[in-house]
Parts: C-alpha cells; sequence; structure tokens
C-alpha cells in the first residue's frame, strides 16, 4: 500500500489504492484541514485568482498547478474545474497561496448598478412627449 501512495506523487501515476477522488488523496493535498483559514474565507465561488510569480522548486504540486493555472486570471469555481478538486480543498490550497503571497485575491467587477425607476419613467415620458 505505500508503493501507491508513494506512486501517487512521482509522475501523476496512481496506484490501485490510491484514487484521484479518494477522501485521504483529498485530506493528504489540505494536510487535514477542512476549514477556510482567514485568507480563504472572503473567497467565493467568483473571486477571481491571479498568481503573483510563477512556480518554486519544492512547492506542493497542487499549489503549483495552482500557480501556473492562475497566470492569468481565473475564479475559484474554474480553479475547482480544471484541477478536478472540490471547491472546498481548492479554497484551502488558496488560503495557504494568499498566505504566502503568492497569488491575489480580487472581488468580481460588480455589477452596473441600475438607475432609478423614477428617472428611468421619466425619460420614457419625456421620449414619448417628443
Amino acid at each position: 500500500m505505500s508503493d501507491a501512495g508513494g506512486g501517487g506523487g512521482e509522475g501523476g501515476t496512481t496506484g490501485a489504492d490510491w484514487e484521484e477522488a479518494s477522501p485521504e488523496r483529498l485530506y493528504v493535498i489540505t494536510g487535514g484541514r477542512s476549514g477556510a483559514s482567514a485568507a480563504a474565507a472572503s473567497l467565493d465561488l467568483v473571486t477571481l485568482i491571479v498568481a503573483r510569480s510563477g512556480v518554486r522548486p519544492g512547492m506542493q504540486p497542487e499549489h503549483a498547478a495552482i500557480v501556473q493555472l492562475c497566470q492569468a486570471p481565473l475564479s475559484v469555481a474554474e480553479i475547482s474545474a480544471y484541477l478536478g478538486l472540490p471547491v472546498s480543498v481548492v479554497t484551502v490550497l488558496l488560503g495557504d497561496l494568499v498566505a504566502d503571497n503568492r497569488v491575489v485575491a480580487r472581488a468580481p467587477v460588480p455589477p452596473a448598478r441600475l438607475p432609478d425607476r423614477a428617472l428611468i419613467e421619466a425619460v420614457i415620458d419625456g421620449l414619448q412627449k417628443l
């Protein structure tokens, strides 16, 4: 069984006992953490993530994959989909990267505010009188 676990980290190969979506794998990836850190508490599905630098030697493979993906802005949901990991796991990993200043989390562009209904009705009335 130790061979299967050791093979999962080298070259991306997996053994029969080490499934990609197994709870054990997710536990190892997050270091046993299930809750988001203070840095990741404000992350939601549409928060944009941008890498500050490139991949460094010795980084955890999942951290390196996130940094590599985020050379252009991506949402938390997109990162989760590209990596094939649950959003909760990605949020924990992003919390680590934000705390280490490896990535920047940006709130998405807010939707445009609609003008007041009274203003719209006044404009329509004005146009109808022309």
